[in-house]
């Protein structure tokens, strides 16, 4: 009961500081998400696309690609974060704050999403794709018309999977500034020996990552019942 009571006392000094928290981990997730949908989506495609067998075959464009997904992939994040330090610095103008945070976490999650797109795509039964290229359909009609919807579900379920991964990200970037819960985290309650402060945000991340599944689970019984 002490615990809980000195808490309640607490709540309203520490809540201005979470709230803020939230909005700016939101704020992060949202766009790194947005980029990672713009750029991952179509190198997901073209992954599939490109390979053997596929719409249009390139070999050699589907070696360099899939080179440069395994490399984004194979960077632990907290690493990434200070290799793209100057690319930020270039791009935003400082390396401070949600938005500096938002360039390393779509690099990071631009080759994730790929590679779930890479899966989704190749699940897709090859008569449908066949039978639409028998019938004349042309190639990019049959990745807008065909491939994509039918792959609908899993692509869902993979961006479902990258928000949670970009989430988990997210509070890494408040390891060198980047703001958000992961900074309060780091800030009021590890270096500032706060527990409130500490499992405050753990709740909060929690609570962010059951919404994002929860949301994405209902859309995705949503499509696969169509």
């Amino acid at each position: 009961m002490t615990w809980l009571s000195e808490l309640a006392e607490r709540l309203p000094e520490m809540w201005p500081v979470l709230w803020f928290g939230t909005l700016d981990t939101i704020y992060m997730v949202l766009w790194a998400t947005i980029f990672s949908i713009l750029v991952g989506l179509p190198l997901g495609v073209l992954l599939v696309t490109t390979d053997r067998g596929g719409l249009t075959p390139a070999p050699v464009l589907r070696a360099v690609l899939s080179a440069v997904v395994n490399v984004g992939r194979s960077l632990p994040f907290i690493v990434l974060m200070v290799a793209v330090l100057a690319l930020t610095r270039l791009l935003i103008g400082t390396t401070i704050g949600p938005t500096a945070a938002v360039v390393p976490l779509s690099i990071g999650a631009i080759p994730f999403f790929a590679r779930l797109v890479e899966t989704s795509l190749r699940e897709v039964d090859r008569g449908v794709i066949e039978a639409a290229h028998a019938m004349g359909t042309r190639k990019l009609t049959i990745v807008g018309k065909v491939l994509l919807p039918e792959a609908l579900p899993g692509l869902v379920a993979g961006l479902v999977m990258t928000v949670v991964a970009l989430v988990s990200y997210s509070a890494m970037a408040g390891a060198i500034g980047g703001g958000g819960l992961g900074d309060v985290a780091i800030r009021k309650g590890y270096q500032q020996f706060d527990d409130y402060y500490l499992w405050a945000t753990v709740v909060l991340l929690v609570i962010i990552v059951q919404a994002a599944q929860s949301l994405g689970d209902l859309l995705i019984r949503r499509l696969s019942h169509r």
